[in-house]
């Protein structure tokens, strides 16, 4: 099986170096789209790490707003939701793919209001380089859209072979 055109001497010894059973396996599988588990296991990784972010920096804040307890809440769902995608083909069609669409449009909300944020400090919009480095962070919440967004991949997606 050949990886890299070869073109030049560390590019043929790569091309003639197998790559391990494990890599050649997921390569095939990604390849196939047969990625489900591993995405589902993924989600649920990225969902607990951004909430435990999203926690400190809310706590940070002192949860001025009620609506910033939501992600907080979200991400142990959408740890939860992709753990049981890992376990489960049902479970990877349906409570998947309702906690990631869940997910995204918390994610959604939150760039609204980190945005509404930023126009609410002294200058507004004509100070915006300093509101948004200095207010809410404004591409914060679509990191949580990402998360949500492999969720409902993974739901789509194969079971792994």
């Amino acid at each position: 099986m050949k990886l890299i055109p070869s073109r030049g001497p560390a590019s043929r010894l790569i091309a003639q170096t197998p790559a391990p059973r494990g890599i050649q396996r997921l390569v095939r599988n990604v390849e196939t789209g047969r990625f489900e588990r591993t995405l589902s296991g993924l989600t649920a990784a990225g969902a607990l790490v951004t909430a435990a972010e999203i926690y400190l920096e809310h706590d940070r804040a002192s949860f001025g707003d009620p609506w910033m307890w939501a992600p907080v809440v979200l991400g142990p769902i959408g740890a939860a939701a992709g753990v049981a995608g890992v376990v489960s083909t049902r479970m990877a069609h349906t409570a998947l793919p309702l906690a990631s669409a869940a997910i995204i449009a918390n994610g959604l909300q939150g760039t609204y209001l980190h945005l509404r944020g930023i126009a609410q400090r002294p200058g507004g919009f004509k100070e915006f380089r300093y509101n948004s480095e200095m207010g809410p962070p404004l591409l914060a919440p679509l990191l949580v859209t990402l998360v949500g967004g492999m969720g409902l991949l993974a739901s789509v997606l194969r079971r792994e072979s």
